[in-house]
């Protein structure tokens, strides 16, 4: 998202009281996007700046500051469009001036809105408004009489009852576009309304999983985000009749109240148009604006919830370096393994047959033997789908050989493969492999996935990943921006080694992106490895601005300068040199020595462009170069003899790791190609509010099983110590 470069002082005033940040902290922040900054680049590097202001914050102030900017577009549009038709007046303008939001803009233009033809314009045609003018300011006390005086036949009035009903139509209008009218109404409906579902006649077998909602009621304010997607979803597929609207006698008599101004005949003129003002204009408005608005509050927080599964999964631990040999497991066509080398390069690809025939399951046996031996196999990876469990007791038995005594200890590990099959038959598999067939390329995605979750998976549309909740359902622009961000977060918090990096990987370099990327990479090709980071230099159209922005998060190892290997930007190795100059000894030595490290004194580096902040995390990082910021690997195993549904039995203890987390609880994998769902209710021993307060994905769990249905194969787990159907 880009910035304009003129920053307006009013919405960074703004910013800065609702975010309770100093103006400095705001402008300094808008400044820096604007000039093409990242949000990862100026949390980690400009901390002076914005008085070290983290990801979330910055992130916010870069939103909020759009959000107001499309406010004010919309603002001088309105104002263009009332200049044009000579509507505009110093008091208008003042009005729609002041507007905090897109809904009171809207209410202040919505008199002024040009119209469809309506039943009070074909009013306001038949000359009928000065009659309405009267009524609605109570003006004459009989109706009946004032109303005569306009009838005519010529103007398609042919009777009082004619000339009262066009006259409603004009107040039921005025009624409807009155702002502090709207206002109320507005804030009856955020308080009371409520969702009603009902099951399309017919659509009862069809629709058997919105079962819940085929007759359902509840209070839209606080209805939890995932209950209302499914619930628009099931009116999107034709299965639910939904409707929003509160109990309407209280309000139609506040709004009764506020302009039937004395009792009388008149009164019933103005009572009616109340009504029908109500029910024929407000209602519909309102019913249409409050499900944007409560789909708008479910989407952002369905989405929250997929960024944080999606971060959560992309930073969850590599696998120490290490030869690997991956399988992706199938009964009928077999198993395809390949054997990657510790950069995931490509050694071998084969098939093997373990579970059709004793005959056929020999000689797997003997293929796996050979390639342990000959690649020297530091890890195994199957994938969970189809024949996860089966292939890998398989190759667990295979590990028990005498002849492997060498291997008895290597790691069996069951990775999440949802997305591979997305992967491998994508343009970036070709590319990557395209002599190699889909299945061969799904292999190579499950052993890197373990080897590197977040440089594997970020060559998968996020959505794919499957961590997500209703993510088809929500606004997917704002779903793209979100999942984005937090990529370009992890990507950017680990580091990337630029002489190994996928292309795909380099893009998410704060200040690179897919071009930069590629023209990386073909440098590389070209020329062998980078053997610093000025070297970057040279990249074709990596200009001085890029460099900036990416050069602190491209990791050289083993590089001529020792500085290339951390997270020091280049901008600040002169501080490091001059560290170094003070001690009497090397980078190596500095990077090497804690005793140094703790003799630098701070304050005697401070200067204009350099502060505490800054020079504190070049000595943190001089303590731990380039170290990867992920927790270390445990390998996960599943319960022996635990594979499948018709294995679980209530009350089973079992191991398991969460594979996803949502606003109703969490999913956790136990090894039987189903995952199994903890209510929120079942989380832990103490009332939960947010699941995510408890688990993240990839955590490791313990649950017990409460039920299992083989029919609908659903699994009901708890995290509780007793759990609630304990004594059943």
């Amino acid at each position: 998202m880009t910035i304009a470069t003129n920053i307006d002082p009013k919405n960074a005033e703004q910013i800065a009281a609702e975010f309770k940040l100093t103006l400095k902290q705001v402008q300094s922040t808008l400044t820096l996007l604007a000039d093409g900054a990242t949000v990862p680049f100026i949390a980690r590097y400009r901390k002076e700046a914005t008085n070290s202001l983290d990801e979330v914050a910055i992130a916010g102030v870069r939103d909020r500051y759009q959000q107001l900017r499309e406010l004010d577009n919309r603002r001088e549009a309105i104002k263009r469009s009332l200049s044009e038709r000579n509507l505009i007046t110093s008091d208008l303008a003042a009005r729609i001036e002041a507007a905090k939001s897109i809904v009171e803009l809207e209410d202040i233009y919505l008199p002024f809105r040009p119209k469809r033809q309506t039943r009070a314009s074909i009013a306001r045609d038949r000359g009928l408004e000065p009659l309405a003018e009267k009524l609605f300011g109570f003006s004459s006390n009989d109706p009946v009489a004032a109303a005569q005086a306009f009838v005519n036949v010529e103007k398609n009035v042919p009777a009082v009852a004619d000339a009262l009903s066009g006259a409603r139509d004009i107040m039921a209008e005025w009624i409807s576009e009155d702002r502090s009218c709207r206002s109320e109404v507005r804030r009856y409906w955020l308080d009371k309304s409520v969702f009603n579902s009902k099951v399309v006649k017919g659509k009862e077998a069809e629709g058997a999983k919105y079962k819940d909602y085929f007759d359902w009621q509840e209070l839209a304010a606080t209805a939890p985000s995932h209950r209302v997607l499914a619930l628009f979803r099931g009116e999107k597929e034709g299965i639910l009749e939904l409707k929003l609207t509160p109990a309407p006698d209280e309000l139609v008599t506040r709004l009764e109240q506020r302009f039937v101004k004395r009792p009388g005949e008149t009164a019933e003129q103005v009572r009616l148009a109340v009504k029908d003002s109500y029910k024929r204009l407000l209602s519909p408005s309102m019913e249409t604006e409050l499900r944007a608005v409560h789909k708008d509050k479910a989407d952002a927080a369905a989405i929250a919830v997929f960024a944080d599964n999606l971060r959560q999964l992309l930073l969850a631990p590599p696998l120490d370096p290490a030869n690997v040999l991956a399988i992706d497991p199938g009964f009928r066509t077999g198993c395809k393994v390949v054997c990657l080398n510790e950069q995931g390069k490509l050694l071998q690809h084969d098939v093997i047959f373990p579970h059709q025939s004793d005959k056929n399951s020999v000689a797997a046996k003997e293929t796996l033997r050979e390639l342990l031996r000959r690649y020297k196999i530091g890890a195994i990876a199957v994938g969970n789908g189809t024949a996860g469990r089966e292939t890998e007791a398989f190759v667990r038995d295979v590990l028990k050989s005498d002849d492997l005594k060498d291997y008895a200890r290597t790691p069996v590990i069951l990775v999440n493969e949802s997305g591979a099959s997305i992967y491998s038959a994508s343009e970036v598999a070709r590319e990557e492999f395209p002599d190699q067939d889909i299945t061969v390329r799904g292999a190579v995605s499950i052993g890197r996935r373990l080897m590197d979750p977040l440089a594997e998976l970020v060559k998968i549309d996020p959505k794919s990943i499957g961590v997500g909740q209703y993510q088809h359902d929500v606004d997917q622009s704002l779903l793209k921006s979100n999942l984005d961000d937090v990529v370009l977060s992890c990507v950017n918090s680990v580091g990337v080694e630029v002489n190994t990096a996928s292309k795909q990987l380099l893009a998410y370099v704060s200040g690179l992106g897919p071009q930069l990327a590629g023209n990386i990479v073909k440098q590389r090709n070209d020329n062998g490895p980078f053997k610093s980071r000025a070297e970057l230099k040279k990249v074709p159209r990596l200009g001085p601005k890029a460099f900036e922005q990416a050069a602190g998060f491209l990791r050289i190892r083993d590089g001529v300068n020792p500085l290339d290997g951390s997270a020091v930007h280049p901008e600040s190795y002169h501080v490091v040199e001059k560290m170094v100059k003070d001690l009497g000894c090397s980078v190596s030595d500095l990077l090497q020595s804690d005793e140094l490290r703790g003799r630098i004194d701070l304050q005697k580096y401070v200067s204009e462009s350099i502060g505490l902040p800054t020079l504190s995390d070049i000595v943190n990082e001089l303590s731990k170069p380039g170290r990867d910021p992920r927790q270390r690997h445990e390998p996960m195993r599943f319960a022996d003899g635990v594979t499948k549904l018709e294995d679980l039995k209530p009350e089973m203890r079992l191991p398991g790791i969460v594979t996803n987390v949502t606003a109703f609880g969490a999913f956790v994998d136990i090894g039987v190609h189903q995952d199994g769902l903890v209510h929120v209710s079942e989380l832990a021993d103490r009332f939960v509010k947010n699941p995510a307060d408890v688990v993240k994905v990839q955590q490791r769990v313990t649950v017990t099983v409460l039920e299992v249905d083989i029919a609908r194969r659903r699994i009901s787990l708890s995290m509780k110590s007793k759990p609630s159907n304990a004594d059943r």
